[in-house]
C-alpha cells in the first residue's frame, strides 16, 4: 500500500487550537467484517491489532477525569472487541453518551447475537455507514451483499425503536462518495435517502452525515496508484471554506489508537501525525493534562474537513 503521508506534510493550512474537551474517540482496533474501498484505516477480517484490557480500563477514569459528555467508538468494526459490551455498559452507567460507529452487516456476523438488542437496552447512539440507498452502489464499495444485510440490519434496529420518533434511539446514517468527488448537499441528499429507503423498505432514521473520501490509507493509497490524488487534492483546496474552522471536530475531541496512544482525529492517526509534543501522548496522561488551548497538528488532508459544506465524524458543516 502507498503511504500518502508525504505528499501531505507541505501544507499551508491555517494554525487552529483546542477548545475543551467534550469527546473521547475510541479506536478499539482494525479487525473488520468487512474490507471497503473508501476505508481509512484500512481495516479488514485479517487485522490483528485490538487494544489490550489494561489500556481498555483506562477509558473510564479518562471520560470521568474531564467529565467527557460522549465516548464514540470505532475500529475496524468497534463491536468485534471482545471487551465491547462491558466497555459500553460501564460508560452508560457513569452517564457517558456512547456512539458505536456500526457498518450493519456486523448485527448478524457469528458471535454478536443480542449485539442490536444491546446497544437498544444501552441506549447507545449508533451511526452506521449506507454509502447509498441502491444495491449496486453499495455493493461496489462495500462487497457483494452488503446491501442486503445492511437494510436487514436497519429493519431490525427500527424494530427495536431506533431512528423512530419519540424512541429516544438515535440512528443516522453515513454516506461516502464512490470516488474522488465531494459530497452533495447533505439536506438535499438526506430527504433522497429518507424517501427512498421508507418507499422501498419501510426504513426510518434520524439523520444523514455526509463525509468526504480521505485521501488516506486505502483510499489515499487508490488515489496514487491511479494518478488522481494530486487532481483531488486541488478539488479540496479549490473548496476550501473558513467558515468550518470554527466547527471541526478536533477542537473539542481527542482520538485514541488500538495502543492507547493520542491523535487530534482518526485521520492523523492513520498517518502516524502523533498529538503535539515530542513524546508520543497516551490515553493515561489525559488524567493529569488539560489539552485546552495547544495547537492542533495539520497537513494538506485537513482541506478534506474543511471543503465545500465541510465533513466531520458528525457530518457536513
Amino acid at each position: 500500500m502507498l503511504d500518502t503521508l508525504p505528499y501531505l506534510e507541505t501544507t499551508g493550512f491555517p494554525l487552529i487550537t483546542r477548545r475543551c474537551l467534550e469527546t473521547l474517540q475510541v479506536n478499539l482496533g482494525y479487525r473488520c467484517n468487512q474490507t471497503c474501498l473508501h476505508c481509512h484505516v484500512n481495516a479488514g477480517p485479517n487485522r490483528t491489532e485490538m487494544m489490550d484490557q489494561h489500556t481498555l480500563q483506562q477509558i473510564l477514569p479518562v471520560l470521568l477525569a474531564h467529565n467527557i459528555a460522549t465516548l464514540d467508538l470505532t475500529g475496524g468494526a468497534p463491536e468485534m472487541h471482545d471487551g465491547f459490551r462491558e466497555l459500553v455498559s460501564s460508560a452508560t452507567n457513569a452517564g457517558v453518551h456512547v456512539i458505536d460507529r456500526c457498518n450493519l452487516t456486523i448485527l448478524f456476523e457469528p458471535g454478536q447475537e443480542g449485539l442490536a438488542e444491546f446497544l437498544a437496552e444501552e441506549g447507545v447512539e449508533v451511526i452506521a455507514s449506507l454509502p447509498c440507498y441502491t444495491l449496486e452502489n453499495v455493493d461496489q464499495q462495500r462487497g457483494k451483499g452488503v446491501f442486503d444485510k445492511s437494510i436487514a440490519g436497519l429493519q431490525k434496529l427500527n424494530a427495536l425503536g431506533y431512528g423512530t420518533p419519540g424512541s429516544g434511539l438515535k440512528l443516522s446514517l453515513v454516506y461516502n462518495p464512490q470516488g474522488a468527488q465531494l459530497p452533495p448537499n447533505q439536506q438535499i441528499l438526506q430527504a433522497d435517502y429518507k424517501r427512498e429507503l421508507m418507499e422501498h423498505f419501510g426504513i426510518e432514521f434520524s439523520e444523514l452525515f455526509v463525509l468526504a473520501n480521505m485521501p488516506v490509507k486505502r483510499f489515499g493509497s487508490t488515489l496514487l496508484s491511479k494518478n488522481g490524488f494530486n487532481d483531488y487534492m486541488a478539488l479540496l483546496k479549490a473548496n476550501y471554506s473558513d467558515d468550518n474552522l470554527e466547527q471541526v471536530m478536533c477542537r473539542s475531541m481527542v482520538n485514541v489508537d488500538w495502543q492507547g496512544h493520542l491523535y487530534d482525529c482518526d485521520f492523523n492517526q492513520q498517518l502516524g501525525m502523533n498529538l503535539e509534543g515530542s513524546k508520543k501522548p497516551e490515553l493515561k496522561d489525559l488524567l493529569n493534562t488539560n489539552l485546552e488551548g495547544h495547537t492542533i497538528q495539520v497537513a494538506d488532508h485537513c482541506f478534506g474537513c474543511t471543503a465545500g459544506q465541510g465533513s466531520s465524524c458528525g457530518g457536513a458543516l
